[in-house]
């Protein structure tokens, strides 16, 4: 009997190393050889020349982007198994040019919308820094703030931006919205009061951000919306970086035109070091850990080697060796 051969898959930025831990892999045994890759390599070349000898790709999220440069000088590449209901970093006319696949996965926004309400009440009840000085063996350092009876802010009123409110109107704070296509139908729907962008920024003490990344939404935070801002208002960034301008956040924080930011994403990720933004003591990051949870990694993982599977029977590649 003739045998096909061996399917190489590459799990790519695997950071946690929890991929082969998070699913039931054994369906690809005798089919597919994998290769796990915890660390994540920035430089283009050197990405093409790790990743040339394999026909899968398996990707978390944008973590490695799979541009027309990438993509084009990886011959064997058969198939890319991203996880979530979309990707933008792949770029898929590059893929469908070749015959490529892209499968995805099944995808929940609970994670972030749990995420988003650990910083805002980690940020203004000073929980990083009064845990810092607990371990060092000191006692009270701060002054925390109540939420109820403050203004929460969310510039984007879709799934996830939406049950922020719902959190937020629980916490009895006031829970405004704005975004370019929000109406005030929709708002009212939701529980919340659709406001002017201006509005927005000038009546937050809490803005949190809900809007996907695109060309529209690219800086759509920048130095004309901190100098709304009130002195005593924060920042919380849960959706994508490039959508504030860092370096008018930068400037913001430090002159103190607003008191400060919470971020889990970045312009560029993983954030290089040293960085500004890891040096400002009222900024509370964290390395975009907000869809992070073992319940969504299973869902990732699991959805994965099912499309593998898939991928293999549907294309004759069935096998085993």
């Amino acid at each position: 009997m003739s045998t096909l051969p061996r399917i190489k898959a590459a799990i790519l930025d695997d950071y946690q190393n929890v991929a082969l831990t998070m699913a039931d892999w054994s369906p690809l045994d005798g089919r597919v050889d994998i290769t796990v890759f915890n660390d994540h390599i920035d430089d283009v070349e050197k990405l093409i020349d790790r990743l040339k000898p394999f026909d899968v790709l398996c990707v978390m999220r944008e973590r490695t982007p799979l541009t027309r440069d990438v993509i084009e000088k990886l011959p064997n590449l058969k198939l890319i198994a991203s996880t979530g209901a979309a990707n933008a970093s792949i770029d898929l006319d590059a893929a469908a040019e070749r015959g490529i696949e892209v499968r995805h996965t099944g995808y929940s926004s609970t994670p972030t919308i749990e995420f988003t309400w650990a910083l805002i009440l980690s940020m203004v009840r000073n929980i990083p820094l009064e845990n810092q000085s607990f371990r060092q063996g000191g006692w009270q350092l701060s002054l925390g703030e109540e939420l109820a009876g403050k203004t929460l802010g969310l510039l984007g009123l879709g799934r996830v931006g939406s049950a922020v409110g719902v959190i937020g109107r629980a916490f009895r704070m006031n829970v405004i919205a704005w975004s370019e296509n929000l109406t005030a139908e929709r708002a009212q729907e939701k529980g919340v009061q659709r406001v002017s962008k201006d509005e927005l920024f000038s009546s937050s003490d809490l803005l949190s951000i809900h809007v996907r990344l695109s060309p529209r939404t690219h800086h759509l935070v920048g130095a004309a919306e901190f100098a709304q801002m009130k002195p005593t208002s924060r920042l919380i960034n849960t959706s994508r970086g490039p959508i504030v301008d860092a370096a008018a956040l930068v400037k913001a924080l430090t002159s103190g035109q607003i008191a400060g930011a919470a971020l889990d994403v970045y312009d560029v990720e993983p954030l290089d070091n040293p960085h500004p933004l890891r040096e400002l003591p009222n900024l509370f990051g964290t390395p975009h850990i907000g869809y992070v949870s073992k319940e969504l990694y299973r869902t990732f993982y699991g959805d994965t080697v099912r499309n593998i599977v898939q991928w293999l029977d549907e294309t004759g590649r069935s096998s085993k060796v």
